[in-house]
């Protein structure tokens, strides 16, 4: 029993992927990290309280509790950077978004390190992913595979000024059919949105996205502004206010999901 795997099967034709909304930092790695409060900042705070509805809709819910600096799981495994040329993180990250060392001096993960963690959280994860997507896809003749993401809205390292409010990717129209892209920007219509600017999709978008075999995959990565105090002390807190009126969004974001899964899209 993995304790740190959450995995909610639903019967409709969409899985909500929470790869980073994780916190937790076993002790055998936090000994090795300069502090539990640097490994934990860049966390999607509560992206999986903020998509809770989504079981309403009866999708599917894979998230991790294991913090992105243990292992990402939206990384390429060969290590394969997603965006040649510009700042990003890796496997196992040994900065944050902010060029910050996570580690202490000669305690990077090496080989070995990485290794370990891959096959403890990395292969879990994903093997509970294309397990529910070939069980989706036995009963429904295309699914939408929903990656849920969250950032601060200003991180100059990665990107110039402050992002979007919805950050639509879709690998520049390769993970999914365009009409799914173009309901999910229509959703969030009224707010400033992106559709593949700085984030085009992470590896989990680029990996499953599968439209001419029924698979199609899109990711969502939000400014954090829209749900929580980005200017307050960190970690941050929840808050309800700001949440209750970005969650009508979303769910219009995860109807056009489903009503393009259904057909009702095309």
């Amino acid at each position: 029993m993995m304790d740190w795997l959450s995995i909610s099967p639903g019967e409709a034709p969409i899985i909500v992927s929470i790869p980073h909304a994780g916190t937790d930092v076993p002790e055998d790695v936090r000994s090795s990290l300069l502090s539990l409060e640097l490994a934990q900042h860049d966390s999607d705070f509560f992206v999986d309280r903020l998509y809770a509805f989504a079981s309403d809709f009866g999708a599917t819910i894979i998230r991790t509790s294991m913090s992105r600096t243990v292992i990402d799981v939206n990384r390429d495994p060969s290590g394969q950077s997603l965006y040649p040329g510009q700042a990003t993180t890796g496997l196992c990250p040994e900065t944050g978004f902010d060029g910050a060392s996570l580690y202490k001096s000669g305690m990077e993960p090496d080989g070995a390190e990485v290794a370990r963690r891959r096959a403890c959280f990395f292969d879990p994860y994903h093997e509970a992913l294309s397990s529910q997507i070939s069980r989706l896809r036995s009963v429904h003749s295309r699914i939408v595979l929903y990656d849920a993401h969250s950032i601060l809205s200003q991180v100059p390292r990665l990107f110039e000024g402050e992002l979007p409010q919805f950050n639509i990717g879709s690998f520049d129209g390769r993970s999914c059919a365009p009409s799914l892209t173009e309901g999910v920007a229509s959703a969030c219509s009224g707010h400033s949105t992106a559709v593949n600017g700085r984030f085009k999709g992470g590896w989990i978008t680029r990996h499953y996205g599968d439209p001419e075999n029924g698979v199609h995959a899109i990711q969502m990565e939000l400014a954090m502004r829209g749900y929580l105090d980005e200017t307050g002390p960190w970690p941050p807190v929840w808050d309800a206010s700001r949440a209750a009126r970005l969650q009508p969004v979303l769910r219009d974001v995860l109807s056009a999901c489903l009503d393009f899964a259904k057909g009702a899209a095309q």
